[in-house]
């Protein structure tokens, strides 16, 4: 059995708590994985986990064993970053996690880009709006919109999100056209769960106008908001970067053009700058060279 896999295998295991989401994540069987684990703790003679029914723990031997093999993965994943550097191809995986919507609308074709100029490398991505702790769950780096980020993790601002209040013609044919932003209170509003549920700002100038809007809709999800707009279900804001198109062709309506809303900041976050894996510097700084002059 090769140790350094079943490390991996057994920090996996520390990470799910769970043989078989390990097998799972890892595309493995779980007997491989219950391999793993016994072949480890026989080489080390000291029992690493505790196993009952519903929950996998960690023994004081196995808390020991888990820092060292943190130590040790650590040091061999930058060897190989650095013998891959040598000949200017980058090897490996990198582990991200995206929220949903700009997942979809821009970092599945940055990922593609990347992934052709670098044919080597893997690239895993979890796409959720969960916010998690990266140690633990062992990925690299997180894609977030948001202007206070995890103070614990380095942010590296990627570019701004400007939003837009859309609706489709339909809707407005039917309900009419908001002209000021105290207008929207007599509207059919969809709103995000987390952000600006019930409050939407306005400004024009130096004119701020805070309106209290009658959701009628809400979700956690902003691509589930703009199929809603699609389907002439109410007024939502939504991010330029999927908004667009959609005004472009004219399937939704700008609204209140003269107005603005507060801007956020889509930011790249990661645990450190020490040590930083050079695919994953490459990777940020390919990001911030993309996104450097978008205009959505």
């Amino acid at each position: 059995m090769d140790r350094l896999t079943a490390m991996r295998v057994f920090m996996q295991v520390v990470a799910s708590g769970s043989f078989s989401a390990t097998a799972e994540q890892l595309e493995m069987s779980r007997a491989m994985v219950t391999r793993c684990i016994s072949e480890l703790e026989e080489w080390l003679n000291a029992r690493l986990l505790q196993r009952t029914t519903r929950k996998v723990t960690l023994t004081d031997a196995g808390e020991q064993f888990l820092r060292r093999c943190q130590q040790i993965l650590a040091l061999t994943d930058e060897v190989v970053e650095e013998t891959a550097n040598l000949d200017s191809e980058l090897r490996g995986q990198l582990r991200l996690t995206c929220g949903a919507s700009f997942g979809h609308a821009q970092m599945a074709s940055a990922i593609a880009d990347f992934l052709a100029l670098h044919p080597k490398l893997k690239i895993d991505m979890n796409v959720s709006d969960t916010s998690i702790n990266l140690i633990d769950a062992r990925v690299d780096l997180a894609i977030r919109i948001s202007n206070n980020p995890d103070p614990m993790l380095i942010a590296r601002r990627l570019a701004s999100c400007a939003s837009v209040l859309v609706a489709s013609p339909e809707y407005l044919e039917q309900h009419g056209t908001p002209v000021l932003p105290d207008s929207l209170v007599h509207h059919r509003c969809m709103s995000h769960t987390i952000a600006g549920k019930y409050l939407w700002q306005f400004t024009r100038a130096t004119q701020t106008i805070k309106v209290e809007i009658k959701n009628h809709f809400s979700t956690n999800e902003t691509t589930v908001l703009l199929h809603a707009s699609l389907a002439g279900g109410g007024i939502s804001l939504q991010p330029t970067y999927l908004a667009n198109d959609y005004i472009a062709t004219g399937r939704l309506v700008a609204l209140l053009p003269e107005w603005s809303v507060p801007e956020l900041a889509i930011n790249a976050l990661y645990p450190s700058r020490r040590h930083l894996p050079i695919t994953l510097r490459a990777f940020l700084d390919f990001l911030v060279k993309r996104f450097e002059k978008v205009s959505w």
